[in-house]
């Protein structure tokens, strides 16, 4: 699949842009010719094309996310991708010298669950009502959120899982009311993805790991499907999703689709 104008005269949100996923997901996008707009709370310093309009904003904080879509309505025309990487819980993982994210539940933090509710799952509902609110006059529209395996297997951190289920969950739900109107969501699992934190540890087999961008490849194919609503409410792997595409990760690699045993 060839990814150049893919994308040209589209218009493509993504959330949580400042690093990682969301900073790979806001490139491949505007790689593949999208207006793109980039959010997050450090969003000024990411490493974003010079394409990108970044918009600073908190998305606890509903206010400045009304902001960030009255300013998409005033420019375009229309929204066809959210990309829904914004997150939170990460933060503090480290306490008083101890790393605490292990920890059973009933010694974890209020706050981490907190963050994670408000920052990522709430936050991913609120982009969800604004998108929603441009793409059902348009029929058509993709919202897509950025999940965890972390849904179906607990994975050291309970309150991580709980949150991530309920991001599947609301993939499932929205997916049901926005079906009549053409607008497709879904949940999209990572693989081992090549992000900075990763990099920085130094100690994971990056054999079958995924670039930053690859998620957002996958968004791309989809945003153009003529039949994208057979992912409507699915949770699916982004390297599945290129296999059924055709294409590949940036380095020309194709990435083996994980399964539940493998994580």
């Amino acid at each position: 699949m060839d990814f150049a104008g893919l994308l040209t005269g589209k218009t493509a949100l993504v959330t949580g842009a400042s690093r990682g996923i969301g900073r790979g997901i806001a490139a491949a996008l505007s790689g593949a010719g999208a207006r793109v707009y980039a959010t997050g709370r450090t969003i000024a310093n990411a490493a974003l094309p010079d394409g990108v309009t970044r918009l600073r904003c908190d998305h606890t904080n509903e206010d400045e996310v009304a902001r960030v879509f009255e300013r998409i309505g005033g420019e375009c025309e229309r929204l066809d991708v959210l990309a829904n990487a914004v997150w939170g819980g990460y933060e503090g993982m480290v306490e008083n010298g101890k790393f605490t994210w292990v920890n059973p539940f009933w010694e974890q933090p209020a706050r981490r669950w907190s963050a994670m509710m408000d920052a990522g799952v709430r936050a991913g509902f609120v982009a969800s009502q604004h998108a929603a609110r441009m793409m059902v006059p348009a029929r058509s529209g993709v919202i897509a959120h950025l999940s965890h395996w972390a849904a179906r297997k607990r994975l050291g951190n309970v309150i991580y899982g709980i949150s991530k289920a309920a991001t599947d969950a609301m993939t499932m739900q929205t997916a049901d009311e926005l079906r009549a109107h053409n607008v497709t969501v879904v949940s999209i699992y990572p693989g081992l993805v090549r992000t900075e934190a990763v990099l920085a540890a130094g100690v994971f087999d990056l054999s079958n790991s995924e670039s930053p961008e690859f998620i957002g490849r996958a968004i791309a194919a989809m945003a153009v499907d003529p039949d994208a609503q057979r992912w409507n409410g699915k949770v699916v792997t982004a390297a599945a999703m290129a296999l059924d595409y055709g294409f590949t990760d940036i380095d020309g690699r194709q990435p083996r689709p994980l399964t539940e045993v493998d994580i």
